[in-house]
């Protein structure tokens, strides 16, 4: 017979009536109300920011062939890519992306209600469509995805650097056959997108990431060393 698992014992939030108890939670609601007033403003001024002209013909490749930047678009008037790190390492390029786009990806399900807003959504990596088409169909993704290979395309939009790769978000609008760059952001801008963080920031023990402000005897670790592709927990 396995022993039983003895979890190691850790502090936990104080212990109060319900009345207490709902008394804090609306004294909270007062602040969750003025963050989410706060972001509805961020995204208004984010409406009006100027945009700019792309002026280079890119040219991708995807399972159906050759397609250009105004391709990816399929018609509708906006389009998002997400920028997502699979780079070459000592040993050429590796048949796995980045652990933490991984996660990204994971978060991203039908594209119908996107759709609907005539907005389209794809995912551009500077690795070799073979190794693209590899990894989607180990991660069960369904999200359309461009390789950028042998294009400038992640140089110019920032993303691969001398210093190295990184990720971001690129937001384009379509006016004709004219397309403009409206927006783009990258780093915690893009937990947005990850659902995870939002779960659990919801929760009494958060992240569990050293980082975080919690109470003395919270459990916590190093910000990504827990992170993992989903078949690999």
């Amino acid at each position: 017979m396995n022993a039983m698992k003895t979890e190691k014992p850790i502090n936990h939030p104080t212990i109060v009536s319900r009345e207490e108890w709902q008394h804090a939670r609306d004294q909270l609601l007062v602040k969750e109300k003025a963050a989410t007033h706060a972001k509805d403003a961020l995204a208004a001024e984010r409406r009006r920011l100027p945009m700019v002209r792309i002026e280079k013909d890119y040219v991708f490749d995807s399972p159906d062939g050759k397609a250009s930047l105004l391709d990816l678009f399929e018609g509708r008037r906006q389009l998002i890519i997400y920028h997502f790190m699979f780079a070459p390492d000592v040993d050429g390029w590796p048949s796995a992306g980045c652990p933490g786009c991984s996660m990204v990806i994971d978060h991203i399900g039908p594209l119908a209600h996107v759709h609907a807003r005539d907005t389209s959504f794809a995912v551009v990596s500077r690795a070799p469509l073979a190794n693209l088409e590899g990894y989607k169909k180990r991660m069960g993704w369904k999200v359309p995805w461009y390789s950028s290979d042998r294009t400038s395309f992640n140089e110019d939009f920032g993303v691969t650097t001398p210093e190295g790769e990184t990720f971001g978000l690129s937001v384009f609008l379509r006016m004709g056959d004219d397309v403009f760059q409206t927006y783009f952001t990258t780093d915690r801008a893009l937990e947005a997108l990850d659902a995870n963080f939002t779960l659990l920031d919801w929760t009494a023990l958060g992240r569990q990431e050293d980082w975080e402000d919690s109470p003395e005897g919270w459990p916590q670790s190093e910000p990504y060393v827990w992170w993992r592709r989903h078949d690999q927990y």
